[in-house]
């Protein structure tokens, strides 16, 4: 493998799992310490990941972009797009979450009349082709990695909607600190966001399992239903069912 195409894999591969040992990269890679270490350092350097005891991790002051994450594991994001767009019912009122995942959603509630909330640009931008589709967005800064609005005004706003179900998306799960996000801007979003819906839908794909970002919005017992790709691991099926989580995966 050319060093070009490696060295975007492994960031990819970083942001995939938020965390990770060097070994572990040497192992995935098939490639030697030194060259790990020489690719990382690039990484680091661009400002892209930072260094930690024995590996590196998500450089949270430097997100990746927006336009970045939508082609990483898209076929996932859609096989977890379609199985959350059939937990909807005409006549719904939904909030769409910031992300790539839930973007993946809009071209199944194609036929559906629903009324939308969301602070999603992307999703606001594609929903102009489903005329069945009422679109609120929620206003507020456009941030630009994330292509999302966020702000007080957001939060305001959405403390007025009565909200039957809530699709979201996180950068990492764990048992232990909940539902996790890398934006502190949108995490209040989040968190009101999951206290203002009667039921809250987080949609992950297999390696957010065991991994947590910056900030928590949410318990994993908050959650109504979490729709995957794959089973996740034995926790986290036990947990649902002590919990009263519903797991939605193929």
């Amino acid at each position: 493998m050319i060093k070009s195409k490696r060295i975007q894999q492994m960031k990819e591969y970083v942001y995939e799992h938020e965390s990770v040992s060097l070994d572990e990269l040497m192992e995935y890679f098939e490639v030697s310490k030194n060259t790990v270490r020489r690719d990382v350092q690039e990484l680091v350097d661009s400002g892209v990941l930072k260094k930690v005891y024995g590996g590196v991790s998500v450089n949270h002051s430097t997100l990746i972009k927006f336009n970045e994450r939508k082609d990483m594991n898209l076929s996932k994001k859609q096989l977890i797009g379609q199985l959350a767009a059939a937990c909807t019912e005409d006549g719904d009122v939904l909030f769409v979450d910031s992300g790539t995942t839930t973007l993946e959603m809009l071209p199944h509630l194609s036929e559906k009349q629903l009324t939308i909330v969301t602070n999603n640009f992307d999703f606001i931008h594609d929903a102009r082709a489903y005329p069945g589709l009422t679109i609120f967005s929620t206003g507020g800064m456009l941030e630009r990695n994330t292509n999302s609005f966020v702000g007080y005004q957001s939060i305001e706003l959405l403390q007025k909607y009565n909200i039957s179900k809530a699709f979201l998306a996180s950068t990492g799960v764990s048992i232990a600190n909940g539902v996790t996000n890398s934006s502190p801007l949108e995490t209040e979003i989040k968190s009101m966001v999951v206290r203002k819906s009667l039921a809250s839908y987080l949609l992950i794909d297999e390696s957010k399992f065991d991994q947590y970002s910056l900030t928590t919005y949410c318990r994993l017992n908050d959650i109504t239903c979490i729709v995957t790709n794959a089973k996740p691991p034995a926790a986290y099926v036990n947990y649902a069912a002590e919990h009263g989580i519903t797991l939605l995966c193929p």
